[in-house]
């Protein structure tokens, strides 16, 4: 007589039971699957923590075991370090087999080879799993083994690649046993510190996916920049948790018009493939010769920024959205960065930090990639040369003025020509607007035209390889 075999299914980036490979792998090859999350503190209040991620987790947990109880199973909960917790709860099961979709961060990767190792050396196998990504890194290294450092040709080769086959849910899904469930912390033990956050969970994702499909897929293009307009998919969060597949998204992208949607999932292949290879990404420049760039002290002019009463509307804007939603648009990511250390001088892994303290969507690999973008120490970055100039940015991507309205409403009474300039409104009509600049709203804290030349001749002090010392 055969026994049974038990596998595990360890969830972590991939909350979801539509199209998950390693979850399809442990039903498959298995007849019980004991579905499992651990706990791991070091996630939940580590540096890089967030509160509103933390939240958006945890509901999403709830979601995913209401959805397991729905089939027959349920979630287990574990709490402590995976490498001891995952080959424990193999044990409690008797599972022989234990499935997880790949990481790809340089945390992930150590605490899988220790999971691994543990496993291993207990004779249970360890599967890894595509499903975080739309495509491995493995098939798109170059002939040097090295990992694309420029996004167009990246982009060339990933359109290139196959996509794998889209998964269905798979049915049934039979318990391995009746094991001690564990418990997730009550709810409201963690408070999220946004005011609005969109609905966690997997159905509220495929929602939203279907919503975008409807309403927003042929305005993507021509409206994801503006920011006073819903232009953007507001999927990011539900990538980052695994709520919603890139492949699934990727294969609803069938006409011309859909080519901006797949780049931008594209550029989060890119910086997950580079940081895979080069995770330096996180903490240092990755163009060399910039180590020595110089920064300014990280005081008054950091928790200006922070704070969103840096004088510049458009940017206060941003910043206040992300205290009040977790979230922003990436055009107010860039704006935002720009002016944190190109206006303000100020250490690009100080905004990053901040971002991903406050992000429910916060990726390391494309938040510090954004950041490096936007410092010009990145690969295919901005050039140092080109800041951003606020008021330009404002006037271009919020021309009426109504995203600053939103969430600045000091300004409220100010028409589009002013709002993003309010200072160089007469007296008398910032008084007849309701705002004072320099009383009820700040004064500009940097000249931005100086700090545009301070910012430049930062750069000019390091001797640049010759392609980046030259422009205007």
């Amino acid at each position: 007589m055969t026994s049974k075999r038990t596998a595990v299914m360890w969830f972590r980036r991939d909350l979801r039971l539509v199209d998950n490979p390693a979850l399809m792998a442990a039903a498959v090859l298995s007849d019980g699957v004991a579905p499992l999350y651990v706990l791991d503190e070091r996630l939940i209040d580590g540096p890089s923590a967030s509160d509103n991620r933390t939240w958006f987790l945890m509901e999403s947990l709830r979601v995913l075991d209401e959805r397991l109880r729905r089939m027959g199973n349920r979630l287990h909960i574990r709490a402590g370090r995976p490498e001891e917790a995952v080959p424990r709860f193999a044990a409690e099961t008797n599972a022989s087999l234990v499935t997880a979709s790949r990481d790809y961060s340089p945390f992930g990767m150590r605490r899988d080879g220790r999971v691994k190792a543990n496993l291993e050396g207990a004779g249970i196998e360890w599967r890894a799993c595509a499903g975080v990504l739309a495509v491995e890194p493995e098939a798109m290294t170059l002939a040097s083994g090295r990992a694309y450092e420029v996004f167009r040709p990246f982009y060339r080769r990933w359109s290139a690649v196959e996509g794998r086959e889209v998964l269905d849910a798979p049915t049934p899904l039979p318990a391995a046993g009746t094991f001690e469930t564990g418990d997730l912390p009550w709810p409201g033990i963690f408070q999220r510190t946004a005011t609005t956050v969109l609905e966690p969970g997997e159905e509220a994702a495929r929602h939203r996916l279907e919503q975008w499909a409807v309403d927003g897929r042929s305005r993507y293009e021509a409206d994801r920049d503006r920011l006073d307009r819903p232009g953007t998919s507001r999927l990011s969060q539900d990538f980052h948790f695994g709520l919603l597949s890139a492949a699934e998204a990727l294969g609803r992208c069938d006409r011309p018009g859909d080519e901006a949607f797949r780049a931008e999932i594209a550029w989060r292949d890119f910086y997950a493939h580079l940081l895979y290879h080069r995770p330096e990404l996180l903490t240092r420049p990755l163009r060399p010769g910039l180590e020595g760039l110089r920064y300014a002290p990280a005081g008054s002019l950091l928790e200006a920024w922070k704070a969103g009463q840096t004088g510049y509307p458009v940017v206060d804007a941003a910043m206040r959205q992300l205290r009040q939603a977790g979230w922003m648009p990436n055009r107010a990511r860039m704006i935002a960065a720009s002016f944190l250390v190109k206006d303000l001088g100020i250490d690009w892994r100080e905004g990053a930090r901040y971002f991903m303290n406050h992000l429910v969507d916060g990726e390391p690999a494309s938040n510090s990639g954004g950041w490096q973008w936007s410092a010009s120490t990145g690969t295919d970055a901005q050039p140092f040369f080109r800041v951003f100039n606020p008021v330009l940015q404002g006037k271009k991507f919020d021309p009426e003025g109504d995203y600053v309205r939103t969430w600045i409403p000091e300004l409220a009474g100010y028409p589009g020509d002013r709002i993003h300039d309010p200072w160089e409104a007469s007296p008398s009509d910032q008084a007849a607007w309701g705002c004072v600049v320099g009383r009820e709203y700040p004064a500009p804290i940097v000249e931005h035209a100086a700090a545009r030349e301070a910012a430049i001749r930062r750069f000019r002090e390091l001797k640049l390889p010759k392609e980046w010392a030259t422009g205007a």
